[in-house]
C-alpha cells in the first residue's frame, strides 16, 4: 500500500515539471476557493440566519441546490478555462451558458429571499458574494478584463436597483453594489493572477527548451565542424598516401610499406583525434599544424614556404589559427593542381596574421571562399574577434588571410624573414616555429 502511494506521489509530482507542480497546485487551490465559499459564505450563514418557516427553508434549499449545481459547474470549467488562457484549446461555444443559467436562478432566488425579508440583510450579502464568486472565477479567464469589469459594473447597477426597490433602502442598495464590486474583482484577481502567474511560468519553461535545444543545435555544429576539420586533411593525406603505395607496389619497389606503414599512422592519429574532439578537449597546436601542413603538401609534390613564429601568441589565438592552416592545407590538397604554397605568420599592430596562398586554382573568382570549414573557421575567429579573408589574389591564385586581436601584453615582435626563404631541411623542418 505505502509503496502504491510513493509511486502515485511520483507519478503526480516528483515527475513534474516546476511550472507543472505549480499549475497543479494553483488548480486544486481554485477547486478549493470554490467550495470554501460556499461553505463560509453561502451554507453557514444561510442556515445560522434563516427564520423559521417553510417557504423560507424551501428558498434556501433552492439557493443551496443551486451554488452547488454551480461550484460542480466551476469545478469541471477550471481545467478548460485555464487551457483557454493560455492558449492550449479553444474554449467552445455555450460553455459557460448552464453557469450563466445558474447564476440568473440563484440571483432571483437571493432578490426572492430578501424582498421577504426572511434573513439578515447582512447575510444577503454573503450570500450574494459567495454566488458571484463562484460563477467569477472561471468567468474571469474566458473575456478580457475590461469586458469583465464592464459586464460587472452592470450587474453591479442592476442588483442595487433591484436590491433598492426590494428593502426600499438606499444604504442597503449602497452595501448590494459594494459587495458585487467585492465579489467580482475578488474573483478576477483571484483567477487573472494565479493564471498569468502560470503564464510566465511556463514561457520560461519554453525558453529553456528552447535554450536546451540550442545548445544542443550549436554542440552538434560544433562537433561536425571539429570532425570535419579533424579529418578532412587526415582523409587526403591517406587517400594521396595509399594511391601512392599501390603505385609503388605495382612497380614491384619496397618504399609501398613506408607509405603503408604511414598510412597506419595517419589512421591511429586520426582515431585518437576523433576521441578527442568527442570528449570536447582538443585545441589545435599551431606549430605542430604548420610544422604538420609543410609536410603533408611537400608530400604531395607542392613547394611550400612557412615564414615566421608561434612563440608567445596566447593559446587561444594559437588554436584558432592552427584550425585555420589545417582547413587551408586541406583546400590546397583537395582544390586545384596546386605547385607552390606559402604561409606566412606575422604580428602587427597587436594583431596576429596569418595567410595560406597558393596557385593552380582554374576558376578562382569571387564567392570561391564559401563551404562549411571556412564557415567554421570564421565561428572560431569571431569568438577571438577575428576575422577570415578568402579569395583570389591573382591569375589562378587563391588566398586565405586571418587576423585575431592580441592582448595588450601578448604583442610579441615576431621576426620578418625575407620572403621565399625555405625552412631548413632535416627531420624538424619547422624548428623556428616550435613555441
Amino acid at each position: 500500500m505505502i509503496g502504491r502511494i510513493r509511486d502515485w506521489q511520483r507519478r503526480t509530482w516528483h515527475e513534474r515539471s516546476k511550472a507543472a507542480r505549480v499549475e497543479l497546485q494553483s488548480v486544486v487551490m481554485w477547486h478549493c476557493t470554490l467550495w470554501l465559499f460556499s461553505l463560509s459564505w453561502l451554507l453557514l450563514p444561510l442556515v445560522a440566519g434563516l427564520p423559521d418557516g417553510v417557504p423560507a427553508r424551501i428558498l434556501a434549499g433552492l439557493l443551496l441546490l443551486g451554488n452547488a449545481l454551480q461550484c460542480v459547474a466551476a469545478s469541471r470549467l477550471v481545467r478548460p478555462v485555464l487551457d483557454h488562457y493560455l492558449g492550449r484549446a479553444e474554449l467552445p461555444r455555450g460553455t459557460l451558458r448552464v453557469p450563466a443559467l445558474l447564476l440568473v436562478v440563484q440571483l432571483a432566488l437571493i432578490v426572492v429571499l430578501q424582498a421577504g425579508r426572511p434573513t439578515d440583510p447582512a447575510t444577503g450579502r454573503m450570500v450574494l458574494g459567495a454566488v458571484l464568486l463562484s460563477f467569477g472565477l472561471p468567468y474571469g479567464l474566458v473575456v478580457p478584463v475590461r469586458v469583465f469589469i464592464r459586464r460587472s459594473a452592470v450587474l453591479a447597477a442592476v442588483l442595487m436597483a433591484v436590491y433598492g426597490l426590494a428593502r426600499a433602502d438606499g444604504m442597503e442598495a449602497l452595501l448590494t453594489g459594494l459587495m458585487t464590486a467585492f465579489g467580482t474583482v475578488f474573483s478576477l484577481l483571484a483567477s487573472r493572477c494565479g493564471a498569468w502567474t502560470l503564464s510566465v511560468l511556463w514561457e520560461a519553461e519554453r525558453a529553456r527548451e528552447i535554450e536546451a535545444r540550442l545548445a544542443v543545435a550549436e554542440e552538434r555544429l560544433r562537433f561536425g565542424r571539429d570532425l570535419h576539420d579533424v579529418m578532412g586533411r587526415n582523409l587526403a593525406v591517406i587517400a594521396l598516401k595509399a594511391e601512392l603505395a599501390v603505385q609503388l607496389a605495382q612497380r614491384g619497389r619496397p618504399e609501398a610499406v613506408a607509405q603503408m606503414t604511414e598510412v597506419q599512422r595517419l589512421a591511429q592519429e586520426s582515431q585518437r583525434e576523433v576521441r578527442a574532439v568527442v570528449r570536447g578537449y582538443r585545441e589545435a597546436d599551431l606549430a605542430a599544424e604548420l610544422a604538420g601542413a609543410q609536410g603533408v603538401l611537400a608530400a604531395a609534390g607542392i613547394d611550400c614556404t612557412v615564414t615566421g613564429s608561434a612563440t608567445g601568441l596566447p593559446a587561444p589565438v594559437q588554436s584558432a589559427l592552427g584550425w585555420v592552416v589545417r582547413e587551408a592545407a586541406t583546400n590546397v590538397l583537395r582544390h586545384g593542381d596546386a605547385r607552390h604554397c606559402t604561409v606566412a605568420l606575422r604580428v602587427a599592430d597587436g594583431r596576429a596574421e596569418l595567410s595560406v596562398e597558393n596557385d593552380g586554382v582554374p576558376d578562382a573568382r569571387p564567392g570561391s571562399g564559401s563551404g562549411s570549414g571556412l564557415a567554421g573557421l570564421r565561428e572560431r575567429l569571431s569568438q577571438l574577434d577575428g576575422t577570415l579573408r578568402a579569395g583570389p589574389s591573382g591569375p589562378g591564385r587563391f588566398r586565405l588571410a586571418a587576423e585575431v586581436p592580441l592582448p595588450p601584453t601578448a604583442a610579441p615582435a615576431l621576426p620578418r624573414p625575407a620572403s621565399g626563404t625555405r625552412p631548413p631541411s632535416g627531420p624538424h623542418p619547422l624548428s623556428e616555429v616550435t613555441p
